[in-house]
């Protein structure tokens, strides 16, 4: 099996919003696929119709070989919700035992995977408290375990960093990462693409309910050229935007990264630079999936909830 998911002309309209809208693409299987958008673009609405709690109004979605729904849901993939889905009044322990056991785990396994789990997520001290007690950021860590402790083929992750702190986003790249290794696909779906920049090889960026980007980062990059400059500096470098042949500037503090329009010379740039500004790095690079991001969907206005 090359493909874990594919998607086929999907689409779901809700009263005269149309969601997702023809939309298709294929996550290959062992890979980390990253499904990028603004808030509102379509993400949340094609991941429920992948686990089937929506039904698309039309198109086709494949999972694991199979299609979607029954078993294959059940048993082979996790899903770690934008919303969080855990019992409050539930002590941790008991809520991974029964969350495990839906699964299909025998109770007492289940048991000791989500103990183990919360042990290694330094949540062991915490075992015998309700949810309910629990931050924002602990309690996602609880709803990561509930979606991986089945060891599942496929799993599924909304917005996994919402609510963590630097420290935690960081473990979690790295169970992630771990995971991938040991042969899970993982669908990671966010609006922040520096994440997504670090842990995916494979894209699909869409925006109103429709791809407008497929394929690897580097493709993707190598599409849109080698028509930036990145630039570290001393000095206001406000005045960046306004010189000829440049078309976007994405500001940050003492660094820039500079689009130029295609032809534009790199080095007239550097001059104009050099007359306003202490310049200690200039490189030619290739853009940031962030910048990337921007140009193709940035400039649109709305774009609130979670569709």
């Amino acid at each position: 099996m090359t493909t874990a998911v594919s998607l086929v002309n999907l689409t779901k309209t809700f009263g005269e919003h149309r969601a997702v809208d023809g939309l298709s693409f294929d996550v290959p299987a062992g890979s980390i696929f990253g499904l990028l958008g603004r808030n509102g673009a379509g993400k949340t609405t094609t991941i429920r119709m992948i686990m089937d709690i929506l039904r698309p109004d039309s198109g086709t979605v494949a999972i694991l070989g199979g299609a979607a729904g029954g078993d294959v849901l059940k048993d082979r993939v996790g899903y770690l919700p934008e919303e969080r889905g855990l019992y409050p009044k539930m002590k941790l322990a008991d809520m991974l035992e029964f969350a495990g056991s839906i699964k299909g785990l025998a109770v007492p396994e289940a048991r000791r995977r989500g103990i183990a789990w919360l042990d290694r997520l330094e949540l062991g001290p915490w075992k015998d408290k309700k949810v309910e007690d629990l931050s924002k950021g602990m309690q996602q860590k609880v709803q990561f375990i509930g979606a991986i402790m089945s060891k599942p083929d496929l799993l599924i992750l909304d917005e996994p960093f919402s609510g963590m702190d630097p420290v935690n986003q960081e473990i979690f790249k790295d169970l992630i990462l771990e995971l991938n290794r040991e042969g899970c696909t993982i669908i990671f779906s966010t609006h922040v693409m520096d994440s997504a920049e670090k842990l995916c090889r494979e894209i699909a960026l869409i925006n109103h309910g429709q791809a407008v980007l497929k394929g690897t980062i580097g493709e993707i990059k190598k599409k849109f050229g080698t028509n930036t400059v990145a630039l570290e500096f001393d000095g206001d470098g406000s005045f960046l935007g306004g010189l000829p042949g440049v078309e976007k500037v994405h500001h940050g503090g003492q660094t820039a990264e500079v689009r130029l329009a295609q032809g534009a010379d790199t080095q007239a740039l550097l001059r104009a630079a050099m007359q306003k500004l202490v310049i200690r790095h200039f490189s030619v690079v290739t853009p940031t999936l962030h910048s990337i991001f921007i140009q193709q969907v940035g400039s649109e206005q709305g774009g609130n909830g979670n569709a």
